[in-house]
């Protein structure tokens, strides 16, 4: 691969409607490589609309993987994401390509480049009494016993994620230790050589994207692939999905359309500063701001420019 390692990634990551889809479909080209996501909901069949997945024209252009791979009957993770990306990857290191991550899935992000956490299976008893524990004990009771038993775990954790919490403390009360020191020990990093690069826009900017993208779901048939997913009994995870979960409150009766229109709008910005928050604090991301850049052509030239190891890749594979 000439100018590059071997086990080169490169990995196009940032908030979601930032305009990751358009470049990585331009930059797979020019590399003449193919793309793996790295979306939580795009793995799913049938939710197409409202995740946003590339079009058939798009999926035609260049050879994509884990989309539409499973029923939303079923569940998908990120160790399954880790280990279903890395066989991939493989596969395409030795057809001479350069693998291409895109998404905005911050933990399978992680997952495959810092390594996974895989610790004991879930005590299902157990996490149900801890739930129990907190509505009978009030809001913040389980956080403030894991800044007990655990106070690294817990100041990484914040006290208004319980669903961490209570993961925090089953291992905290199962294995007689804190899961800080548990992750440590146990989290084995890939040994591929990531090349990351963030996008990044203007606030307002990109809120104003996210706003447009809606609209044009809505427009495009959300609220029906929503009543045809949900006759497929799909799982909690897939119904957490941004737009669907609005939809169903649509459909149920409890808000009307205009109001669950608003709220897919308001809980995706939500979703993006979030999505930031998680990325600054990731190691080792290139970021370029494309502020004011609607074509992909131009941001695939901003990021060939700024990133100097890009500028060299494109140069050695043209030559």
């Amino acid at each position: 691969m000439g100018i590059i390692q071997d086990k080169t990634v490169i990995i196009i990551l940032g908030p979601t409607a930032v305009g990751k889809t358009g470049l990585s479909l331009l930059l797979a080209q020019a590399l003449h490589t193919e793309i793996i996501s790295a979306d939580s909901m795009q793995v799913y069949r049938y939710m197409d609309i409202g995740t946003a997945k590339p079009s058939a024209e798009e999926l035609k252009k260049v050879p994509h993987h884990l989309i539409s791979i499973m029923s939303p009957a079923e569940i998908f993770s990120a160790g399954l994401f880790r280990e279903k990306a890395s066989s991939i990857i493989d596969d395409l290191h030795g057809r001479h390509k350069i693998p291409l991550i895109t998404g905005g899935t911050g933990l399978y992000i992680r997952a495959l480049t810092g390594g996974l956490f895989e610790g004991q299976g879930a005590d299902e008893a157990l996490r149900e009494r801890l739930r129990g524990d907190e509505k009978r004990n009030g809001k913040g009771s389980l956080y403030n016993k894991l800044k007990l038993l655990d106070p690294e775990a817990a100041g990484k954790i914040g006290p208004n994620d319980l669903r961490r919490t209570i993961r925090a403390l089953e291992v905290a009360i199962n294995e007689q230790t804190g899961i800080s020191g548990m992750q440590k020990r146990m989290t084995i990093p890939s040994d591929y050589h990531f090349i990351k690069i963030g996008l990044s826009r203007d606030r307002e900017e990109l809120y104003r994207l996210i706003e447009d993208r809606v609209d044009m779901m809505v427009s495009d048939g959300l609220l029906d692939e929503t009543r045809k997913l949900l006759e497929m009994r799909p799982n909690r995870a897939a119904m957490q999905a941004l737009g669907y979960k609005e939809m169903k409150l649509y459909l149920d009766g409890q808000v009307d359309l205009h109001e669950a229109v608003r709220l897919i709008k308001k809980r995706t910005r939500n979703f993006a500063k979030r999505q930031y928050t998680w990325f600054r604090k990731e190691p080792g991301i290139h970021w370029v701001d494309i502020t004011g850049m609607k074509s992909a052509g131009t941001i695939l030239e901003k990021v060939i420019n700024d990133i100097d190891i890009m500028k060299k890749l494109i140069y050695s594979i043209k030559t």
